[in-house]
C-alpha cells in the first residue's frame, strides 16, 4: 500500500472529491489527502466529521482493553499494601527489613527488562509486546493524548481503590484453609492472565492492520498521524539513530522528573494502606478508606488532562501535580494525625492528587516534543522504567522501625516532590524562553500548526517550537 500525502492545492470540488458517499458533507476546515489503491490514487477529504468517527472507533476498540490491561497490572501490585495489613508479614515470618526486600525484588527485573521490551514492541507491534503497550497511543494527535493516556493512567487509581475494596471483600473470608491475603492474591492473579491472554488476541499491530477501520479510514489515520504526531509514521527502529535523543540536555532533566515522580507515586501505590493505618482504625475499615483517595486521584487525573488537552499547555499542570503531592505529604508529617483524623485523610487525598496526574502529563508532555518514532520510544522506554525503579526507593524508606508515623519516609516522599516542581518549572520556563528565542530570530511560528512531518531532527529543525 502507498501511504496517504497531503494535497496541497486542488481546483477540485469537495463533492467531487468525496464522490459517493451520500452522507458527506462538505466542510471548509477540511484537509485533502491524496490515497493509492489498487485501482490507482484518490484524493479524500478528512472532514471534522471523518476525523472525530476514527478517533471514536479507537477510543472504542482500543483504549478500554488497554486501560483494564493497565487496571490489572496495577492490581498485582497494589495488593501487596493491602495483604500486608492483613498479616502476610506474620504468615510468612518476615522480620526486620524483608518485606522492604520483597517489594524491591519486584522492580529490579521489570526496570531491567522494560528498555528491550519497549523496543521489541516497536519491531514486533505493540500487540504481541504487551509492556510496552502504551506505545500503541500513536494513534492519537497531539493535542488528543493526554485525555486518552489520562483514561489509560486512571486505571491505575482504579486498581489502587478496587484492591482496597476487594481487599475489603475478601478479608470477610473466615472459612477458608488459607490465609486471607493468599486469596487476594488468587482472585487477581487469575484475572490478569485471564484478560492477558484476550488482549494478545484482541489487539492490532498498529492503525495500518487494524480490522475495525476501513482502506479509506487506514488512510486517513495514517494522514492524522504523520501531520501531528510522528515525522515518518511506522518507521523502523533504529537504535544508533534513535540513541541521539540522549544528546539533548532536556532529555535528562526530563530523567531528572521521572526520578522524583517516581519515589511519589510508588510510595502512595505501595503504601498508602499503611499511612492510613495511622488514623487508627482496624484491618478491614483501613482497606475501605484507601478507596475514596484512589477513586478522587482518578477524577483529578482526568480533569487535569483534560484541561491540558484543551488548553494545549503541558508543564504548569505537571507542576500542579507536584504541588499537591508536597502539599499532601508535609501536611501528614507536620499535624498531630490521631488528633486532626479529617485533615489527615484529607491529606491522604492530596497524594493520590499529585501522583496521578504528573505520571500522565509529563510522557505526554515529552512525547509530544518529539516527532522521530525512534528516539521517542527510546526515551520513553528509559523514562517509564527509571520512574518505576524508585520503587526500590520507596520500598526502603517505609521501615517497620518508623511505624506508624513513617516520619522519615513522609519527609522523604515531600522532598522528592518538592525537587520535581522545580525541576518542571525551570524546564517549562526554559522552553517558552526558548520558543521566544527562536520567534525573534525566525519568525513567529505557533507550534499548533507546525506538521510533525517537518520536525524530524527536533530542536535542530528551523521550524521547531516546543510544546510547553
Amino acid at each position: 500500500m502507498s501511504y496517504p500525502t497531503r494535497r496541497q492545492d486542488s481546483n477540485s470540488s469537495p463533492e467531487t472529491l468525496f464522490s459517493g458517499n451520500e452522507n458527506y458533507l462538505p466542510s471548509k476546515e477540511a484537509d485533502e489527502v491524496i490515497t493509492s489503491t489498487d485501482d490507482g490514487a484518490m484524493t479524500v477529504l478528512l472532514t471534522p466529521a471523518a476525523d472525530r468517527a476514527i478517533v471514536w472507533r479507537f477510543d472504542l476498540r482500543i483504549l478500554p482493553v488497554l486501560a483494564l490491561m493497565y487496571l490489572f497490572n496495577s492490581l498485582d501490585k497494589s495488593n501487596l499494601g493491602n495483604a500486608k495489613t492483613a498479616g502476610l508479614e506474620k504468615t510468612l515470618g518476615l522480620k526486620g527489613d524483608q518485606y522492604n526486600t520483597i517489594l524491591s525484588v519486584f522492580f529490579v527485573p521489570y526496570v531491567l527488562t522494560a528498555p528491550f521490551l519497549g523496543i521489541l514492541g516497536k519491531k514486533l507491534g505493540p500487540n504481541r509486546v504487551l509492556p510496552a503497550m502504551m506505545f500503541s497511543f500513536g494513534f492519537y494527535r497531539r493535542d488528543e493524548l493526554a485525555r486518552r493516556l489520562a483514561l489509560f493512567y486512571a486505571a491505575q487509581s482504579i486498581a489502587s481503590a478496587f484492591s482496597g475494596l476487594l481487599a475489603f471483600g475478601v478479608f470477610q473470608i473466615k472459612s477458608g484453609s488459607l490465609a486471607d491475603w493468599r486469596y487476594l492474591f488468587i482472585v487477581e492473579g487469575c484475572g490478569t492472565v485471564a484478560f492477558s491472554a484476550f488482549a494478545f488476541w484482541y489487539l492490532p499491530k498498529s492503525a495500518s492492520e487494524a480490522t475495525f477501520l476501513s482502506q479509506e479510514q487506514k488512510d486517513l489515520a495514517y494522514y492524522r498521524m504523520q501531520t501531528d504526531s510522528s515525522s515518518i509514521v511506522n518507521e523502523n527502529f533504529n537504535l544508533k539513530d534513535s540513541l541521539t535523543i540522549f544528546k539533548h540536555p532536556t532529555s535528562w532533566l526530563i530523567l531528572g522528573i521521572e526520578i522524583c515522580l517516581g519515589v511519589p507515586l510508588q510510595s502512595v501505590q505501595l503504601f498508602l494502606p499503611q499511612i492510613i493505618g495511622r488514623l487508627g482504625f482496624g484491618t478491614v475499615k483501613t482497606n475501605l478508606y484507601t478507596v475514596a483517595p484512589n477513586v478522587s486521584g482518578a477524577v483529578m487525573l482526568l480533569v487535569l488532562a483534560f484541561t491540558s488537552d484543551l488548553t494545549r499547555l503541558r508543564f504548569p499542570f505537571v507542576a500542579l501535580g507536584f504541588l499537591f503531592t508536597f502539599i499532601g505529604f508535609i501536611i501528614y508529617v507536620a499535624i498531630d494525625v490521631e488528633r486532626q483524623l479529617h485533615v489527615a485523610y484529607f491529606a491522604s487525598f492530596m497524594m493520590t492528587w499529585g501522583t496521578s496526574a504528573p505520571s500522565v502529563l509529563l510522557d505526554v508532555w515529552y512525547n509530544n516534543n518529539i516527532a522521530h518514532e525512534g528516539r521517542r520510544v527510546l526515551l520513553t522506554s528509559v523514562a517509564v522504567p527509571l520512574a518505576n525503579l524508585m520503587g526500590v526507593v520507596s520500598s526502603n524508606i517505609f521501615q517497620n522501625k518508623d511505624a506508624p508515623k513513617y516520619i522519615p519516609a513522609l519527609a522523604t516522599t515531600a522532598a522528592f516532590g518538592g525537587t520535581g516542581l522545580l525541576l518542571t518549572l525551570l524546564l517549562g520556563a526554559w522552553m517558552v524562553t526558548d520558543n521566544k528565542r527562536r520567534d525573534a530570530k525566525q519568525g513567529k511560528l505557533n507550534v499548533r500548526e507546525i506538521s510533525t512531518e517537518e520536525l524530524r531532527d527536533g530542536p535542530l529543525a528551523e521550524k521547531f517550537r516546543w510544546f510547553y
